[in-house]
């Protein structure tokens, strides 16, 4: 469709919000949330004045003479964003998949929410989570080691306590996450995405950028609060469990299966919940996108499509390229410290001598339990990688 300066454009139901340097607008309708300049903000205020495309574009350039004002462009940027609802009176039809579920979760009273996430309760779990720092610096014996994994003498035993405690303690992470945004009185919603290789539960809290940003870390961090909680009594619980119970198996397994997630927050690359916080806090909103860019000049394989750095972002764009780089160095080696042991005595010392004894032994059947349980992992991943394809083509 043309776009002229005779061209009468009407936008759709637009919420904007000051956000630390620039402003968040929000398409009501589907829930989708955009960052733009100031200039942008008052280009939309005089479009929905019912204002010429020519008026506007003059106004602008006489009160942003420093800006490269080209009004045309930009009311052809609002169109593929699906934010004008007509041109020259005929509708713009919706795009298909644009519209949003925004209430999830909405059942949880918001004064549960208010119960686990208060002006107190970020410092509390502060406090656990040093806490966990000091029991373990008291009895290094408490630290994680990858043997915790194999709790019992056989894998579907380990199969199955190692599914059912990080089942449960992702959903424990991830309500974590809903609570936070339901003290704030927002919705959130709990699906299936992936982390490179990693199957994981996330929490959609698209949200939370109708919050202010000093009230969106605690939403972002909610889930390591909770982890902080379960790590601690972990810990603590080890103290008074007998060192060969079966009590004792599990809280190994159970601050094994927690400590590598907190460690995973600090790999930034895979924008965890971390990442966000760093996002949040310095206002840069495409931040690994930039920072992939910035590295792509040395290594052209992270190059992605180009997003917009706002100015004076070049900087932090730099630093983060840096712990861009850490968090691949450091999920290597987690990847070499625990899950390439794991993997390399769970096929030499359980399921390949399995193989090796009778159809009707007991060895057998537990090696076979294994081998499933590694083609249902690598399933889930296909399908949250398919999602993720169809959604963004």
């Amino acid at each position: 469709m043309d776009i002229t300066y005779e061209t009468h454009v009407s936008l759709k139901q637009l919420a904007i919000r000051k956000d630390h340097k620039h402003y968040i607008v929000e398409d009501v309708m589907s829930g989708e949330f955009y960052e733009m300049p100031e200039v942008c903000i008052v280009a939309i205020d005089l479009i929905n004045q019912k204002k010429s495309l020519d008026d506007v574009e003059k106004e602008l350039i006489a009160k942003y003479p420093d800006e490269d004002i080209v009004l045309l462009d930009f009311v052809s940027q609002l169109l593929k964003l699906d934010l004008v609802s007509e041109m020259d009176g005929e509708k713009i039809l919706k795009r298909l998949g644009r519209q949003k579920e925004q209430w999830g979760n909405s059942w949880i009273p918001i004064s549960l929410g208010r119960i686990f996430f208060n002006s107190t309760s970020s410092k509390l779990y502060l406090g656990l989570l040093i806490g966990s720092v000091g029991l373990v610096l008291y009895d290094p014996a408490l630290f994680p080691r990858y043997s915790d994994l194999f709790a019992f003498d056989l894998m579907l035993q380990n199969i199955v306590a190692w599914m059912a405690i990080t089942f449960i303690l992702v959903l424990l992470h991830e309500f974590g996450h809903v609570l936070a945004a339901r003290s704030e009185g927002l919705p959130a919603k709990i699906g299936i995405g992936h982390r490179l290789f990693l199957v994981v539960l996330e929490t959609d809290m698209s949200q939370v950028w109708k919050l202010p940003p000093e009230k969106r870390n605690r939403l972002y961090l909610a889930g390591i609060y909770f982890d902080s909680v379960v790590l601690f009594m972990a810990l603590l619980a080890q103290n008074f469990t007998t060192e060969s119970s079966f009590m004792m198996g599990l809280l190994k397994l159970v601050v094994l299966d927690t400590f590598i997630r907190l460690i995973y927050q600090a790999a930034v690359f895979m924008k965890t919940d971390l990442y966000y916080v760093i996002e949040n806090k310095t206002g840069c909103y495409n931040l690994m996108e930039n920072g992939r860019n910035f590295l792509a000049q040395w290594l052209p394989f992270l190059r992605v499509p180009e997003t917009e750095t706002f100015e004076g972002e070049e900087k932090v764009v730099r630093r983060y390229s840096g712990f861009y780089l850490a968090g691949i160095f450091l999920t290597i080696a987690i990847t070499a410290c625990y899950y390439i042991p794991q993997l390399f005595f769970a096929v030499n010392q359980m399921m390949l001598p399995g193989f090796l004894e009778p159809v009707s032994s007991l060895r057998f059947w537990d090696s076979v339990v294994f081998l499933l349980q590694i083609l249902l992992v690598l399933g889930l991943l296909l399908y949250s990688w398919i999602k993720k394809y169809r959604v963004s083509s």
